[in-house]
């Protein structure tokens, strides 16, 4: 499962790493503008360097120890790095720092649906989306969640809501497609499949789009296959 908590900052990277590493920034000798070091961490992680993510993360936690959005962002990089259970300490801290803050809520859901622990998972969801009800990634990861319990039915009504938001709609039709695969619908699934391939990204920038769109062929191919119990 994946999440967005990172806010969207897209400034240019120079060598800002090399002067935090070397503890070297101070008011003094250089003005950073927080933006921009959240706006490198970002560029880092998206480009899977997250030791490089992880220190100007930690170097703002440093100079803002009450800001829970670093703490929740750091957190997703340490989740994605493999460390996780860093992650699980950064969301806990970012949630007791601002307990409003939706996307940690959907980031700790995540850690929780990693180790199994569907049901709290599903509860961190909840309220995630109590928080932002427009939050339409806590949406598909409840669902996926639902899926994974076997309350397909479920499942599918929670997809059927996300899609009322115009958002992700891609990535929407492919979980819900799998969810009706799995459930036994495959005309529901095939259509869904089916939609899900106009809308995902065919290219290898959009990581995440591109795995899942990977992954929706061999769904759809699974389907359509002669041997498949549909066919």
């Amino acid at each position: 499962m994946t999440n967005n908590s990172y806010l969207a900052f897209g400034d240019k990277e120079n060598n800002l790493y090399k002067l935090v590493s070397n503890n070297t920034i101070n008011s003094q000798d250089l003005v950073i503008e927080d933006s921009y070091v959240r706006s490198c961490a970002l560029k880092s992680a998206q480009q899977g360097d997250y030791t490089k993510a992880i220190a100007l993360l930690s170097h703002l936690i440093r100079r803002h120890p009450q800001n829970a959005v670093d703490y929740n962002n750091r957190g997703l990089v340490y989740f994605q790095s493999g460390e996780a259970q860093k992650a699980f300490c950064d969301y806990n801290t970012a949630i007791q720092i601002n307990p409003s803050l939706a996307s940690a809520y959907n980031n700790r859901a995540n850690y929780y649906a990693a180790c199994g622990k569907l049901a709290a998972a599903i509860a961190d969801y909840d309220r995630a989306i109590d928080l932002n009800p427009s939050h339409v990634r806590a949406r598909i990861n409840r669902g996926i969640t639902w899926r994974e319990l076997g309350q397909y039915e479920e499942a599918i009504e929670n997809f059927d809501v996300a899609l009322l938001f115009g958002q992700l709609e891609g990535h929407i039709w492919a979980e819900r497609g799998r969810t009706y695969h799995l459930w036994g619908d495959w005309n529901c699934a095939i259509a869904d499949y089916r939609r899900a391939l106009t809308q995902l990204p065919n290219s290898r920038k959009n990581v995440i789009g591109w795995r899942l769109r990977i992954q929706l062929e061999n769904w759809l191919t699974e389907l359509l296959s002669p041997d498949s119990p549909s066919a």
